[in-house]
């Protein structure tokens, strides 16, 4: 299955259920921060999430138990996949580059993120 782009309001839901692993929309409000969105906006995200299959559900009774079908690590790649594609060209160099001049890290935060590929680049000898 080929997983979509979330709204802002879907992927909060989905960040929550990805927390909670499963969860009845109320469970979901209860985590929301305030002012908490009305039980009907939260429903409907869910119902949308599952028609996009970003999630499943066990019914008991009337109630339903929502839980993800898609792994927040999924939709990460998926999401960072889009981010180099789209803004940096796929080009690893300036990501870098961005994150080092953006962020303005510091002497130590780059001999660490040398350290990091360092490891890396032993790794995969």
């Amino acid at each position: 299955m080929k997983i979509k782009e979330l709204t802002k309001a879907e992927e909060q839901v989905m960040q929550l259920l990805w927390q909670l692993n499963e969860a009845i929309v109320k469970d979901i409000i209860e985590k929301m921060p305030d002012p908490k969105p009305a039980y009907n906006t939260v429903s409907t995200v869910v119902r949308v999430l599952e028609g996009k299959g970003f999630i499943g559900h066990k019914a008991y009774g009337n109630s339903h138990v929502y839980f993800p079908l898609i792994s927040e690590a999924a939709y990460r790649k998926f999401t960072f996949d889009k981010m180099m594609s789209n803004y940096f060209s796929n080009s690893y160099e300036s990501l870098v580059s961005f994150i080092a001049n953006e962020k303005k890290l510091s002497l130590k935060e780059l001999d660490e993120l040398t350290k990091l590929i360092d490891n890396l680049i032993t790794k995969q000898q």
